[in-house]
């Protein structure tokens, strides 16, 4: 029995347990079947067992040697895998400009936060992939190193070099994937981490079709991860969430899912291809990082959305960044043609 399953099953027990609203009192009636599958943990369904079974049969899919699920984002597995990792007056390398979970976990271990600086490519506006990791080991000695890859932009950095180094020196690597979590399920985008780093997190509801917040993290060391959640995580979890985790893995390892983020990657590739005018850059397809000569990135931001409706991701002085994902449909990069198809003639 999977989750999805299991929340489907008709419980017959009388209950006099937690959600009080016992499947039936429905608040919000559009989310009446949310409301039937909210279950808690009871012997009469017993859904931690299940939801082990789903974490052992994800973590078989991706290589990992432990997954968890996680209904509060890829937020939670940060602080999470830096409390694992890290202790008081352990030192952390961090990203001066990465986002305040990795600074707010190494608080919460009572760790010295010691910040590192990226490359920064001033023609884009945008930092670039960590490139002198041991030179930053060697001088710091530190516990761990947390590196954002890819960046919302999608720029990767060399994960497996960076995990040798790691290991070399008795590092503990933690990966901030947020961006990435389509990378294991196709050879045309970037390597994905999780099968190189200690920790990495992963967000679903980025790229890869899931709900808002559901995330991933990625254990491949013998360190406490799990008591390392409990101290972060409520004792009452979301169970239609983790089954969307759950349903969520599963279509991305299926030949449909696979299929699905081949075409979205041939449709990206093509629309890349047809425009010489414009100027494409990064590492993953699926983050289309854009620029044109004669417009600020504001202004290219501006322009899209006043004229076509269109919205962007991520936007800087010299570039727009549109992010695409699984919900990213043809009917959607055909209205990006058109604005690129105006642009190229403006």
């Amino acid at each position: 029995m999977s989750l999805v399953s299991l929340l489907k099953k008709k419980n017959r027990t009388t209950l006099f347990t937690t959600p009080s609203h016992g499947g039936k009192f429905c608040i919000v009636h559009k989310f009446y079947q949310w409301y039937r599958a909210d279950i808690s943990e009871i012997d009469a369904l017993n859904p931690e067992e299940e939801l082990e079974k789903a974490e052992r049969k994800a973590a078989k899919i991706y290589g990992s040697k432990s997954v968890h699920f996680l209904t509060n984002g890829s937020t939670s597995g940060i602080i999470a895998a830096i409390l694992a990792c890290c202790k008081s007056g352990d030192k952390i390398l961090i990203w001066e400009y990465s986002h305040p979970c990795h600074k707010n976990g190494a608080k919460l271990a009572g760790s010295e936060v010691i910040e590192y600086s990226l490359p920064y490519n001033s023609e884009w506006g945008v930092y670039t992939a960590l490139e002198n990791t041991e030179l930053l080991i060697k001088k710091y000695s530190p516990k761990a190193i947390v590196i954002t890859s890819p960046s919302y932009e999608g720029i990767v950095s060399d994960i497996p070099e960076i995990s040798r180094i790691c290991k070399k020196y008795g590092v503990f690597l933690i990966v901030d994937e947020a961006h990435g979590a389509l990378y294991p399920f196709s050879e045309n985008l970037p390597l994905s981490a999780v099968n190189y780093a200690d920790f990495t997190v992963q967000s679903l509801h980025k790229t890869a079709g899931g709900i808002n917040p559901t995330a991933l993290l990625h254990c491949n060391c013998d360190l406490d991860i799990k008591s390392a959640l409990k101290m972060i995580s409520t004792t009452s979890p979301s169970y239609p969430m983790l089954a969307t985790i759950e349903a969520n893995i599963n279509y991305l390892n299926s030949s449909k899912g696979r299929k699905k983020i081949k075409e979205l990657i041939e449709e990206i590739k093509t629309l890349r291809n047809s425009y010489k005018n414009i100027e494409f850059y990064g590492d993953d397809v699926t983050k289309i990082l854009i620029k044109k000569a004669g417009l600020s990135g504001y202004e290219l931001s501006k322009l899209l959305f006043e004229k076509f409706d269109i919205e962007d991701e991520r936007t800087n002085e010299k570039s727009t960044m549109l992010l695409c994902g699984l919900g990213t449909t043809k009917e959607k990069l055909s209205r990006l043609k058109k604005a690129l198809n105006y642009l190229i003639k403006a």
